[in-house]
């Protein structure tokens, strides 16, 4: 098939209509299927950034505060500020066109022999077509409203049946100091939608329930063993239950149900709210709108780095070199830009939250939040990758790990930065683990953040 080349006005009509088929391209989800490759599916401007940028930057180059101009649209507010006046730097790696790349290889097979099974049910949560709670896999890989884009990342957040995620945070002030540093871990279990754990699809035993996420601080001495426990209802109407545990008073406590809009620990970024873009039932927002669709360069691959000590990641950038980590960029061919907005939080400090979706795994690949008086707020960005780079390995199960490798949270109106990396292990009781059947009575329990706060 012989690809024509088209100026970048005619790409980004098309490809913000939804209409590149028209050009002659075999459609995004038939390609993908078919072949497991995206090729077909886009013209060669979007596949490459060379190519797109008129050989302006191509893969192998850095993007800097003397190239950044030329691929402003490519880039989402923050993270073009963030090269145009903070020094940080963005390696373009080539794009990824293998399907099975883009996430873990269970999660990706589910998602493609479930096609067709999902559906909203008359309380519009996510069911298969039996009426029972969703089977595993992205409910719904070609959405058909802004909807549907949020309800398959609410779903599954890191796409597996359980993960516990060893964590370092470094908090960076304006001076451009790390003023505050933590370990900790986070841990994510599904007792249904399970596609690598048995029992599978449910943990009948916990059917009417959506996730048990924990999160519990390790470091330093002064936060150590402060923890927080989500148990996340099926019904997405509904509050998650967020129990905590402080060590200085000894005692597990209930916290207000909409308490998601606060930072954990002194000096961080971060809410719960924000959590992969979808830290809240889907229902606890509202006014779900598609307002664009773009190719966006955006951190989907080569993230992970398993020749340096702990997967830690260099930094680099700000007034001490310490603001960003070592970052990487592919040309994402087409992101559907997604808006929300929290209508059952009158109180939360953000007014809407705009994500950008990767067209072809559908997961975000950046967020922007705003405040009430629609001003940026907060912005997000970070890395994907497989763990299958340099020679080097982690396996999950039977295939290479998949998952995020860092993150950036910018806060627009403080400056302050909140920078996170996935670490092979923070000590010899906490360490990176994936679909492990003990994950639940370590982390999950009210009892589990209870003894790890009294350790």
């Amino acid at each position: 098939m012989h690809i024509r080349r088209y100026d970048r006005r005619t790409l980004l009509k098309h490809a913000s209509a939804g209409t590149l088929a028209s050009l002659g391209f075999t459609p995004l989800w038939s390609a993908m299927a078919s072949e497991g490759k995206i090729d077909k599916a886009y013209p060669d401007e979007l596949k490459s950034l060379s190519d797109y940028s008129g050989g302006a930057v191509a893969e192998g180059d850095e993007i800097t505060a003397d190239n950044v101009e030329s691929v402003k649209d490519l880039l989402e507010p923050a993270k073009y500020m963030h090269v145009a006046e903070m020094g940080r730097r963005l390696r373009v790696v080539p794009q990824t066109t293998d399907y099975m790349r883009l996430g873990p290889w269970e999660y990706q097979e589910a998602t493609l022999r479930n096609k067709g099974k999902a559906r909203f049910d008359e309380q519009m949560n996510v069911v298969d077509d039996r009426g029972k709670p969703w089977i595993g896999g992205n409910p719904f890989p070609e959405p058909e409203s802004a909807l549907e884009y949020f309800a398959g990342l609410t779903l599954s957040w890191g796409r597996h049946d359980a993960s516990v995620y060893a964590i370092r945070e470094y908090d960076v002030d304006t001076s451009g100091e790390v003023d505050y540093q933590y370990d900790l871990v986070w841990a994510e279990l599904a007792p249904v939608a399970r596609v690598s754990m048995d029992p599978k699809p449910y943990w009948s035993e916990h059917l009417d329930k959506l996730r048990f996420n924990s999160v519990i601080f390790t470091s330093p001495v002064s936060h150590a063993g402060t923890s927080f426990l989500n148990i996340w209802p099926y019904d997405q109407h509904q509050y998650p239950f967020l129990y905590g545990y402080v060590p200085d008073f000894r005692r597990i406590r209930q916290f207000p149900t909409n308490q998601r809009f606060e930072p954990l620990v002194p000096g961080s970024c971060l809410y719960l709210s924000d959590a992969w873009a979808a830290g809240d039932p889907l229902h606890t927002w509202g006014n779900y709108k598609i307002v664009g669709r773009q190719p966006l360069l955006a951190g989907v691959s080569g993230g992970w780095k398993p020749k340096n000590d702990n997967w830690a990641h260099a930094v680099h950038g700000g007034p001490k070199g310490q603001s960003f980590f070592e970052s990487v960029v592919e040309l994402v061919p087409e992101t559907i830009v997604v808006e929300a907005e929290p209508v059952k939080f009158s109180r939360a400090p953000v007014g809407k939250k705009r994500v950008w979706f990767d067209a072809r795994n559908l997961m975000p690949v950046a967020m922007v939040t705003y405040d009430r008086a629609g001003k940026p707020f907060k912005s997000f960005d970070g890395c994907y990758g497989l763990y299958d780079q340099d020679g080097e390995q982690f396996m999950d199960g039977d295939h290479p790990y998949w998952s995020w490798c860092y993150l950036h949270a910018f806060d627009f109106q403080t400056g302050r930065i909140s920078r996170l990396e996935q670490v092979k292990e923070l000590d010899a009781s906490h360490s990176t683990r994936v679909n492990d059947s003990y994950i639940f009575d370590d982390y999950l329990t009210q009892n589990a953040i209870r003894a790890w706060g009294t350790t």
